[in-house]
């Protein structure tokens, strides 16, 4: 080969190197979008049957909204609207046309939040204008609303992270109710207890729990909680935080290890099938469609600084597909 053929074949190797970087750097950008709030750390995200995504902030508070289609949020519910304070799982019920959101006092994390209330709170939100409609105070000594599921009859369920409990608001009240207390759901010292929260296709409930990375299944029968299994999972959890359904007894859910998983119940086991890796501190998932989008809350980031450093920014949603 003569120098100059070399030198044209250098040359080519460079561009399609550089024309592969590129096509890679804009499947990337298709797959993840950035919120432009340096404090946002995203602890929650849910979709609207319209495939719009609501994301909450664990110290910055409010909700950004994503609509389908777009490359960057928006503000939506401005921090501390309607007393909330810090703001942690988001759910959209689509039949009532609400956005629940939990509000909690974070401050005794190191996390002032936008405003002075104190406690724990279930707000409900309009979700066509925003307005806050309903705001339920979680009962007990140290409260915590964690994450939401919603039954067919409209109650909203709730996981009490720092209390064995589940919550239950039924539709048109304004007080929470002890639904369920299971010391299989015992807060370790320290650690958290109770946190993703799923309604499956048999209708029965499912939950995790953080510290001690447990999966279980609550047998619902009308409206009443029945036998409580704690089911076997293929392969140890590690922080399980969101979960959310996907069709029968098929869900997502992400783990604070770093992994989106795939969880299929069958009896009283769980087959657990990561999809993803690799993630920042994911804390939770919604589904729009065959993708899964998920929240990369970088949390270690703001309650260890200093020994985790800044977070990286920006902070970004991310988009997997489920049909692997």
């Amino acid at each position: 080969m003569t120098k100059r053929n070399l030198v044209c074949a250098v040359i080519v190797l460079v561009c399609v190197v550089l024309f592969n970087s590129i096509l890679v750097a804009r499947a990337n950008d298709t797959n993840r979008i950035a919120l432009s709030d340096n404090q946002a750390y995203p602890e929650s995200i849910t979709a609207s049957s319209d495939g719009t995504l609501y994301i909450s902030s664990l110290a910055s508070g409010g909700v950004t909204r994503i609509s389908r289609g777009a490359t960057k949020g928006e503000p939506w519910i401005k921090p501390g609207t309607f007393d909330t304070r810090s703001t942690l799982g988001v759910l959209v019920d689509n039949a009532t046309h609400m956005l629940w959101v939990c509000s909690n006092d974070m401050s005794a994390f190191g996390v002032p939040g936008p405003s002075p209330v104190s406690g724990s709170h279930l707000k409900g939100f309009d979700l066509r204008t925003g307005e806050g409609k309903v705001s339920a105070a979680l009962p007990g000594a140290r409260p915590f609303c964690n994450d939401m599921a919603i039954s067919q009859d409209g109650s909203v369920f709730v996981t009490n992270t720092f209390a064995p409990q589940l919550l239950r608001l039924k539709p048109g009240s304004t007080q929470l109710e002890v639904w369920l207390e299971d010391q299989q759901f015992a807060v370790p010292s320290p650690g958290a207890g109770l946190d993703g929260i799923a309604f499956g296709g048999d209708g029965h409930l499912y939950v995790n729990t953080f510290t001690k990375g447990e999966l279980f299944r609550i047998e619902v029968h009308n409206g009443v909680p029945g036998k409580v299994t704690k089911l076997q999972t293929s392969r140890p959890l590690v922080s399980p935080d969101g979960l959310r359904l996907v069709s029968g007894l098929t869900f997502v859910m992400v783990e604070g290890g770093g992994t989106l998983d795939r969880v299929i119940v069958t009896q009283d086991e769980a087959s657990i099938e990561t999809l993803a890796e690799g993630f920042s501190t994911p804390t939770a998932v919604a589904v729009v469609g065959t993708t899964a989008w998920v929240a990369e809350g970088q949390l270690s980031h703001l309650f260890d600084p200093v020994k985790n450093g800044p977070p990286r920014l920006p902070f970004y949603i991310k988009a997997v597909s489920l049909e692997k």
